[in-house]
């Protein structure tokens, strides 16, 4: 996880700085994410998700396609 967060931060040229700010985190916090040292809480996670416009389990690496799932229907 720790690997894909970064890429996607780095590829969208953002700094640790500014996902941590979005995030109301240290970045600090958000890099000890990108590290490995803590888990990524839920919440978190699905901001991230929103964020980049992927589904947490892309964030999770528990698939490779990028493109969100379809919104379920209220």
């Amino acid at each position: 996880m720790r690997t894909r967060i970064k890429s996607l931060r780095e590829d969208n040229d953002l700094t640790q700085n500014e996902l941590s700010k979005y995030l109301n985190i240290s970045q600090v916090a958000y890099s000890y994410y990108e590290l490995g040292r803590r888990n990524i809480p839920l919440e978190l996670l699905s901001k991230l998700a929103d964020y980049y416009n992927t589904s947490i389990d892309y964030l999770l690496l528990r698939t490779d396609m990028e493109k969100p799932y379809p919104k379920r229907k209220k």
